[in-house]
């Protein structure tokens, strides 16, 4: 069986190499305290593991392999998916300023096929202008430096190459309330070259953007809150499909949901706001008038 892997950093590698390990101690009607008992490890390694949390080493996945009774064609691509839990990726040079569990989403993203979000506050993330994105940074951290805030706001800039690369740029579908395009983020000069930069970003073949109006009534999404639902490449034949997952940013911090009827329930959400939302252009550029 062929099993897939991201292309960039370890947490694609680490998610799917626990999923794997998960799924044999269950074949194998072993609870993680007999699991742990026999490889003389603590249960919360075995739940980190499971989880995506931490890397492997390959002799420590043939001794899970060897209690769980895995198949001998299973052991050496389980044992080759070990060796790329240790990679890097090109976000661990920030890693001074990345808060705890929020390198798991930028690798996440880093190998999502397309990306979905509901946001109600800011404008997100991904399509934010360094101007815009130093004001809300600065804000919401009045203790940090000159430095430590142009650090992470050259981490977000870095993140947006997801979109505007030539080689099969993320698929990003926005949906936004339109009382945050009124919000005058950094200022009237700083709210308006935001404003104009989510008009060039509407002509992306890859990106929409829509507009849920202010008069528009009652959506799922208003329960439901902002999040971010990322879909991945489905695989071939004879692999695996990395499952959708769906990020929340709370204010104690990340969250992360993967089980079916999670998911499912988030993207009901996000379909439900669709249904309520409109092309951005026009709010985009009524919101530009108004300044």
């Amino acid at each position: 069986m062929a099993l897939p892997h991201g292309t960039t950093g370890s947490t694609m590698p680490r998610r799917q190499l626990g999923r794997h390990l998960r799924d044999l101690r269950n074949r194998a009607r072993m609870t993680t305290r007999i699991a742990a008992q026999q490889l003389e490890w603590s249960e919360a390694k075995i739940w980190r593991i499971e989880t995506g949390q931490t890397s492997l080493r390959s002799l420590d996945v043939e001794a899970m392999c060897k209690i769980y009774g895995a198949p001998n064609e299973l052991v050496d691509p389980l044992t080759a998916l070990a060796r790329e839990t240790k990679a890097r990726g090109w976000w661990t040079g920030y890693s001074d300023v990345i808060n705890e569990g929020f390198e798991v989403y930028i690798g996440l993203e880093e190998a999502a096929r397309q990306l979905s979000t509901f946001e109600n506050e800011l404008v997100p993330g991904l399509l934010q202008t360094e101007s815009y994105a130093r004001a809300v940074l600065a804000a919401g951290r009045p203790e940090a430096t000159d430095a430590e805030i142009e650090r992470r706001v050259q981490l977000r800039m870095a993140r947006q190459a997801l979109v505007t690369r030539g080689d099969s740029p993320l698929q990003l579908d926005v949906v936004i309330s339109e009382s945050l395009l009124w919000h005058r983020v950094g200022g009237a000069e700083v709210t308006a070259e935001q404003l104009e930069h989510l008009r060039r970003m509407c002509d992306l073949p890859n990106v929409r953007i829509r507009v849920v109006a202010s008069d528009s009534g009652y959506h799922d999404g208003m329960d439901a809150g902002r999040f971010v639902l990322l879909d991945f490449a489905e695989g071939g034949v004879d692999e695996l499909t990395e499952p959708s997952v769906v990020y929340i940013e709370s204010f104690t911090g990340p969250i992360y949901l993967d089980k079916d009827h999670e998911t499912e329930r988030y993207r009901k959400a996000f379909a439900n706001a669709k249904t309520t939302a409109s092309d951005g252009r026009a709010a985009i550029e009524d919101a530009r008038a108004g300044l």
